[in-house]
């Protein structure tokens, strides 16, 4: 008798055992020095909810051809992004208090050779959404349709040059399958006069600012239609440095 393999689906987002409020705990367990905490805190509420409701990607799927892609361009404050991959099965929680040292797979870097589920080595500021660009452009060239690709950056990378290009470029070719989510602690050196979602709507991008804090918000703006036109979700946080937001602001 012959049986066949029953294949993964994309039809949804992965839905984890681990949920929301167990991260503050796998955070923790990365220890040591060099962990850019307010790099990762500020990315924490952003990364969950896109991982949990909106990306059609799972450890099942993290090599199929169709899946939605995240690139993480803030690669230098992984550890958020290390907890959330953890909490959905990508690896095992027992990787994580191994964070840093020298023979573990999950450096201070991200590194797609090594990770299981990440999409790109990062952390020199300004190469992900130069990235996210080619990737939409390289599955528009294969005629796939179907994935969402997504790229996290934060307010401060919009200081490098090579991002306003790339913006300028996604807008001017419509690439609605493209989607940045710019994190926004107030770490950038100039700003933008009006704010950083009306330089992507200058672009021709759809562009919306929400709080990084209120999942329901982020949902949302998350699933925002935007036909013919890359999307942006700008997420204000608090400020480098400063208390985090009370859990009860991050209900869905």
């Amino acid at each position: 008798m012959t049986h066949t393999a029953t294949q993964p689906t994309l039809d949804a987002p992965l839905h984890g055992a681990r949920g929301f409020d167990e991260l503050p705990r796998l955070m923790g367990l990365m220890t040591g020095d060099e962990k850019h905490g307010p790099a990762a805190t500020s990315t924490l509420d952003a990364l969950w909810v896109l991982y949990d409701r909106v990306l059609r990607v799972s450890p099942a799927t993290a090599d199929a051809p169709d899946r939605d892609r995240f690139l993480l361009s803030k690669g230098h404050g992984p550890m958020a992004y290390y907890a959330v991959l953890a909490a959905k099965g990508f690896f095992p929680v027992d990787w994580l208090p191994g964070f840093g040292s020298y023979d573990s797979p999950l450096g201070h870097h991200p590194d797609r050779m090594l990770v299981p589920g990440v999409e790109i080595g990062s952390g020199s500021l300004g190469h992900g959404l130069p990235l996210a660009v080619g990737t939409a452009l390289g599955l528009r060239a294969q005629g796939r349709t179907g994935p969402a690709v997504w790229v996290l950056i934060g307010d401060a990378e919009l200081d490098e040059g090579s991002n306003h290009e790339a913006l300028a470029y996604a807008g001017a070719t419509g690439l609605d399958r493209l989607h940045a989510l710019v994190v926004d602690n107030s770490s950038a050196t100039h700003g933008w006069r009006g704010g950083i979602a009306s330089r992507f709507e200058a672009a021709g991008w759809s562009a919306t600012t929400v709080d990084g804090r209120d999942h329901a918000a982020l949902h949302e703006a998350y699933r925002a239609p935007h036909p013919g036109r890359p999307h942006a979700v700008v997420a204000r946080v608090e400020p480098k440095n400063a208390t985090v937001t009370a859990p009860s602001r991050r209900a869905a």
